[in-house]
């Protein structure tokens, strides 16, 4: 018997339907083990020893494996054709050593494609593990593991409200938040254009001024309303004539097929998708034998799979498509890694595969494919001048026309700043002809900031500086989307407080470890050690002597140290220069105390010096903007009752009222569905509020506002309220109707009722229906009206974006139907009575 190793449960059952008897195909479920999360793990006092640990899910499955192993003759290693892959090998293999269940004989292989002729071949053809990718695997994995435990402590003590850093997530991090500091320093420039609609045979097309006054003007020349006026009454005014055209032929090539990076971006441009989902389909395709292997940089593709793409564009389109000879393609990227095919279908005659989201991003692999061995599209670029009759005011047209579209017939590739100035149209002109002029416009415009990054551009940009490798892009941004270092809005990446405190830290105290020269410096080398180039303890050994010391002397620093330090580096940002002249430091509360950086426990704040007289503050991120400051207490009135001050406050968790003060101070939240007074607070520190006795127990109602909102309460049951005003209105008849109803439907509104959705957050970017918030009996969920999916504690349904909300239902449903659900269990026989028996045998 022969055993072979793959990583999941569908591969491990494909490859067993295309081997023979003597063949067992196992599933290891990814990694088998790894460092444990504790100070040790890797000493590198011993040469970076490290200490593995298998994972505590994977008993049962390296138990399955052990006690195959000690029967087989052979054991084949068949993981994925990378490094991860190769190091899953490697694992699977030290922890049979370690039991003793080794077979003599042990082979690897690898396929880029589950399909049959691939899978045959592969074993035909085993070698050995490769050790310098293994050795490549185990530097990464010290490394991150190195910064991680040695950092994070650092963070905790120094840094209040730090959870971690990363050695490639922090310098993504540093990506966004200096977008962020562009953005805010930006200061828009005003400009205007000029535009002609003119029209030629019937043809419209527009001409933008290009020069006035016989001065050659750029976007930026026009800075104000009264030149544009003046710069449009002249155009108004003058006859114009074309006084050249310059035609231009032009050749647009196919771009090649994707790699693990253009997959993720073109995905998140066309479909919407997050690099994670993409990843997670893409395997899914990869599985199911549909696509190759789907975590490249490689862009050539075999040459039977060339052969194949030519033929079916001939068979979609004629010969005039196919380029004479076949396309060949060199990765552009400075650290391409393993040599593998690009992505692209398994099977060129198949244009489409599965349903849902696996069916339009394997029409985007299958297009992309095999447009890139289709013909160049030729086209003609068009420039037209025209001038008045003094040759002082001049306009100019620009347009292309496609005169054979070659591969745009199959694909476009998408862009991340569109607009194509010179897609136009123009008519058929020439020199003399003078076209009618049928209106003059002059727009203002301001210059825009940059554009914050996109999942598909923050991707591309890492790629561009040679940070992180492509595999691991997916998991690096989910780590930032988790750690609340980032939010996501609109598909684009906002810097939250938590993540530009952390990367400020990073910069004063650890500069050169989230310098990008330095990070892609460092991806390089790990690559020489994949290829055997160079030593992976030497690697570790020259980052680990520099490291290790910084990391203590931070350490040793006090707090206040570090706060301080903070302050000065973050001045530029914190205290901008008023445009007064005045001291940005001056506290704009009492007029006389200086505003510096505060660390507190919950993260950090600017605040005055002369607290606690004044209790002036203001968020970290929030550079004097308007309602970024907190003055301290707000008085709302007294209550008539206990004479005490009721008192707006803010707190962690957010605003609250407080009457009283130390331990009998009452507080309650303030919801955000009402509006505050000195009336409405002291209706919610009343509370809960008795409606009254119930007619059949006797026992009180109660309404009050809780953890989930607003709410009913008898003899231990609860009915939920629509809003914080029906907790004060809600009388007795009403109470038993809504009591009644929740204890029929456990909680949830009678059947037939229809239920209020908390927030209606849009249209599914992917399919179109309708995305609601609800709430549920187990807490808050999402729904599209066919599939919910709930609501995770790491997400607040307050800050939750449609494409959150679309990632969790398109995942829900992919998951398919719970466990024990979609399945009837089959009705249990009864037992005859012993009389009833016997009477009948």
């Amino acid at each position: 018997m022969q055993l072979v190793i793959v990583e999941s449960p569908a591969k491990a059952k494909t490859i067993e339907k295309y081997l023979g008897k003597d063949y067992r195909v196992l599933a290891s479920y990814g990694h088998v083990r790894d460092l444990p999360a504790r100070d040790g793990s890797v000493d590198p006092d011993d040469g970076f020893a490290m200490q593995w640990e298998a994972y505590a899910d994977k008993g049962k499955q390296l138990k399955a494996i052990t006690d195959l192993a000690k029967t087989a003759d052979r054991l084949i290693l068949a993981t994925d054709p990378d490094r991860e892959g190769e190091a899953i090998s490697w694992h699977v293999q030290e922890v049979l050593r370690l039991k003793k269940a080794l077979p003599a004989e042990v082979e690897r292989v690898t396929f880029n494609a589950i399909t049959k002729p691939a899978i045959l071949h592969a074993m035909q053809h085993p070698r050995e593990l490769d050790t310098d990718l293994i050795d490549a695997y185990r530097a990464r994995r010290a490394l991150d593991y190195l910064v991680g435990f040695t950092l994070s402590p650092v963070l905790w003590r120094k840094l209040p409200g730090a959870k971690s850093a990363g050695r490639v997530q922090s310098v993504a991090l540093r990506l966004i938040v200096e977008r962020e500091r562009e953005i805010e320093g930006f200061r828009p420039q005003e400009y205007w254009s000029v535009t002609a609609e003119m029209e030629q045979d019937g043809t419209g097309f527009q001409a933008r001024m290009v020069k006035y006054k016989g001065d050659k003007i750029d976007r930026l020349s026009i800075g104000d309303g009264k030149t544009a006026e003046a710069a449009k009454a002249a155009v108004e005014q003058g006859r114009f004539s074309v006084v050249s055209v310059e035609t231009k032929p032009a050749m647009r090539n196919p771009p090649p097929p994707f790699t693990t990076s253009t997959l993720q971006q073109e995905a998140a441009r066309k479909l919407g998708f997050s690099a994670s989902h993409t990843m997670r389909i893409a395997q899914g395709l990869y599985e199911d034998g549909a696509i190759t292997y789907m975590r490249t940089d490689g862009v050539q593709m075999d040459g039977d799979a060339i052969q194949q793409a030519r033929k079916a564009v001939v068979n979609r389109y004629d010969g005039h498509y196919v380029p004479e000879k076949p396309r060949q393609y060199t990765a552009k990227a400075k650290n391409a890694q393993e040599a593998h095919e690009a992505i692209r279908p398994t099977d060129f005659g198949r244009d489409n595969y599965g349903g849902g989201d696996h069916a339009r991003l394997y029409e985007l692999i299958w297009k992309r494919a095999l447009a890139s061995q289709m013909a160049s599209a030729r086209m003609e670029r068009t420039s037209i001048d025209l001038e008045d009759a003094t040759g002082q005011h001049g306009l100019r047209a620009t347009g292309q026309v496609v005169l054979f579209p070659g591969y745009l017939a199959l694909y476009e590739e998408g862009r991340d700043d569109e607009g194509d100035e010179e897609s136009r149209r123009l008519p058929k002109l020439s020199e003399g002809a003078t076209p009618a002029k049928k209106a003059v416009n002059a727009e203002q415009h301001f210059t825009q900031p940059p554009p914050r990054f996109s999942e598909a551009s923050l991707v591309k940009r890492l790629e561009e500086l040679g940070i992180g490798r492509p595999s691991t892009y997916a998991s690096i941004i989910q780590v930032l989307k988790d750690r609340t270092y980032v939010r996501v809005e609109k598909n684009r990446f906002f810097a939250e407080e938590s993540g530009r405190l952390l990367t400020a830290f990073l910069e004063r105290f650890f500069e050169r470890y989230v310098n990008y020269d330095f990070t892609a410096g460092l991806e390089e080398e790990l690559d020489e050690v994949s290829g055997g180039r160079a030593e992976w303890q030497a690697v570790l050994e020259a980052f680990w002597k520099d490291f290790k010391p910084r990391t203590a002397d931070v350490m040793e620093q006090k707090p206040s140290e570090i706060t301080a330090a903070l302050d000065q580096f973050l001045a530029p940002y914190l205290f901008p220069p008023n445009a007064d002249g005045g001291d940005p430091r001056l506290c704009p509360n009492c007029g006389e105390g200086q505003l510096a950086l505060r660390g507190g426990r919950f993260g950090a704040f600017v605040a005055c010096s002369n607290y606690p007289d004044c209790k002036y503050t203001r968020r970290f991120a929030q550079p004097g903007g308007e309602g970024s400051e907190d003055t301290g207490p707000q008085v709302l009135g007294v209550d008539p009752e206990t004479g005490l001050n009721v008192e707006r406050k803010s707190g962690r968790f957010g605003p609250y009222i407080q009457l009283g003060e130390e331990k009998d101070a009452k507080r309650a939240s303030i919801p955000k569905d009402v509006e505050l007074d000195l009336e409405m607070a002291l209706k919610l520190l009343s509370l809960p509020r008795t409606v009254g006795n119930h007619p059949e127990s006797g026992n009180p109602i109660t309404a009050s506002i809780g953890r989930y909102g607003p709410y009913l309460a008898h003899d231990g049951k609860y009915a939920r309220l629509a809003s914080t005003i029906e907790v004060f209105e809600t009388g007795m008849n009403a109470a038993v109707v809504k009591l009644a109803e929740a204890a029929a439907n456990g909680g949830r509104p009678a059947r037939g009722a229809a239920r209020e959705p908390l927030k209606i957050l849009g249209k599914h970017p992917r399919t179109e229906a309708e995305i609601k918030l609800m709430e549920g009996r187990y807490g808050a969920y999402v729904t599209d009206g066919e599939t919910n999916a709930t609501l995770p504690k790491s997400i607040d349904r307050d800050q939750l974006t449609l494409e959150e909300a679309a990632q969790l239902i398109d995942a829900r449903a992919a998951a398919g139907p719970a466990k024990g659900k979609g399945k009837k269990k089959a009705a249990l026989k009864k037992k005859a009575p012993a009389k009833a028996a016997a009477k009948k045998k």
